[in-house]
């Protein structure tokens, strides 16, 4: 098992390093940092703004190759550069990141969850009223685009405080922010604040992904249901509903394994369009800012920050699918 999770530890980190070294050519390529100096009224000289990019390491006259040898080195000994507005790409990130995380992570495994029980219970329950309840479910969240679903949510927060008579600054649910201004947010107040600003962002991915994950485990179940060791199992006595958890649902958790890890790419698309609809200072609004800011080191970083997720939910992936696997531990 241990050769299993350090082959694939070693190949996802390869991954990591093919797609943060393709985003840097693609951004360093494409977007144009020279254009934010270019821009402004009077313009100043070339050699001004050479040197501005250049102590910047974001001069285009400069081979792409050497300012990429830069970047990499920087990033091996802890730094990831300076922004076009030269502040640090590591101060960025390292404020943003716990602002998606939370989003992110609380929304995985809330979804994950509901929406494996709710596939595996979908499957037991074929064609009954559940069943029915989590297919309409399913297509419906799933054919709304994340933003429209983000908005949608808003709005339904804003007539429900509306109704309930939550027309002052106390809200039952948040619609704006990730907590109250002014609030210290290590206090049991704050604590209480940020959970309830939480509400609205964590239920706009956590129901794509349980939607996502009810449709693939209920069909992964469904494959289980009729196989020959679970009425075995049920044969020696093992009552069914032990038989359906113990080996039938244990079976049909492999192959959703496997999205566990890509989960967290399309959280932070979908996280990218929440945090902009919801106004959430993360990960997702700084890559948007990267990009329309003609910022090559951000948009760099935060790809390297996307990747390095996907690369430990890959990995913890990989540790489930061994232990529910024991052919792969060889």
């Amino acid at each position: 098992m241990i050769s299993f999770l350090l082959r694939r530890l070693a190949y996802l980190a390869l991954l990591v390093l093919v797609a943060t070294s393709a985003a840097y050519f693609l951004a360093a390529t494409q977007l144009n940092p020279r254009s934010r100096y270019e821009g402004r009224n009077p313009p100043p000289p070339a050699a001004v703004v050479d040197a501005a990019l250049d102590a910047l390491n974001l001069n285009d006259r400069t081979p792409v190759l050497e300012r990429f040898a830069r970047w990499s080195t920087g990033v091996f000994h802890g730094d990831l550069g300076r922004t076009v507005d030269n502040t640090s790409v590591n101060e960025e990130i390292d404020r943003r990141m716990w602002v998606s995380l939370r989003l992110m992570l609380l929304g995985a495994i809330l979804g994950s969850a509901l929406g494996v029980a709710g596939g595996a219970y979908a499957a037991v329950k074929q064609y009954q009223k559940f069943d029915h309840v989590l297919t309409v479910f399913s297509f419906v969240i799933l054919s709304i685009p994340t933003v429209v679903l983000a908005v949608l949510y808003k709005n339904a927060g804003i007539g429900l405080n509306n109704l309930l008579g939550f027309t002052g600054e106390t809200k039952l649910l948040y619609t704006t922010g990730e907590m109250t201004p002014g609030l210290d947010p290590w206090t049991g107040a704050g604590i209480m604040d940020r959970m309830a600003h939480l509400i609205l962002p964590t239920l706009v991915l956590a129901s794509i992904s349980i939607a996502f994950y009810g449709r693939y485990q209920r069909n992964a179940m469904l494959d289980i249901l009729g196989s020959d060791f679970l009425r075995t199992a049920q044969a020696k006595g093992l009552p069914r509903s032990r038989a359906l958890i113990r080996h039938g649902l244990r079976t049909a958790l492999i192959p959703m394994v496997t999205f566990f890890a890509y989960q967290f790419a399309l959280l932070f698309v979908g996280a990218t369009f929440t945090e902009k609809i919801f106004g959430w200072h993360g990960m997702g609004e700084y890559f948007v800012n990267s990009v329309t800011g003609q910022d090559v080191n951000s948009v760099a970083g935060v790809t390297l920050f996307v990747a390095i997720l996907v690369l430990i939910a890959g990995f913890l992936a990989d540790v489930a699918y061994a232990a529910l696997d024991p052919r792969v531990r060889v």
